[in-house]
Formats: structure tokens, sequence, C-alpha cells
């Protein structure tokens, strides 16, 4: 079982990133995926989470209206579109599986995998 994010880098406040999540190893259209980051000194936190076949998808009220969550069953990959980004979002970001339907509780997800670095300069 293989998840592994990229398309972290380095932004400035107000600009976008795109994240993707690559996946393998298993039945992927058979799980819900979710998004989470964690910033220096704090916990692990959801960020946003796409049921199996893309019909429900959840935000943290901090990224809602800013980032939108999207999948391809095909290419077994999600995708998070980051825009208006914020200092605040500066955090590592992952992704994780859950065999259940979407929920923001990242102790529910297994599969983390190395996450991608992003940091937003204000």
């Amino acid at each position: 079982v293989q998840l592994q994010a990229s398309g972290g880098g380095l932004v400035q406040a107000g600009g976008s990133l795109r994240l993707s999540c690559a996946t393998s190893g298993f039945t992927f259209d058979g799980y819900t995926i979710g998004w989470f980051r964690q910033a220096p000194g704090k916990q692990r936190e959801g960020v946003a989470v796409i049921a199996r076949r893309g019909g429900s998808t959840y935000y943290a009220d901090s990224v809602k209206g800013r980032f939108t969550i999207s999948r391809d069953n095909v290419k077994r990959t999600v995708n998070l579109q980051m825009n208006s980004l914020k200092a605040e979002d500066t955090a590592i970001y992952y992704c994780a599986r859950r065999l259940g339907g979407p929920v923001l509780r990242q102790e529910l997800y297994n599969g983390w995998g190395q996450g991608t670095q992003v940091t937003v300069s204000s």
C-alpha cells in the first residue's frame, strides 16, 4: 500500500498550489481518501476528504471556499487544489485512506506516506 503526496512548495500569500496523491497497492475506488496537514508544534488535522466515488466531500472550516478536493478513479489519484493560500496553511500535507465513509478524523485513516511541504510566505 502506497500513498505518495507531491506538489508542495513555497508560495506567497494569496497564491495557489495543487497537491497530488498517487496511490498503488490497494483497490482505490473502495476507499475514502483524505488530505491532512501538520504544522510545526501542532497536531495533525483533517483538511479535506472525498468519498469512494467522489460523491461526497468534506472540508475543515479553515479551508472551505479556498480548497477543492477531487479524485480520478482511473488514474488512482486525489488532488487538492489550494487557492488564496494563507500563512497559516503552512504545514506538511499528507494523504491517507479509510475503508469507510468520509470523515475528517485523522485517527481513522491509514496508509500514511511521506508528506509534502507547503510553505506560504506572508
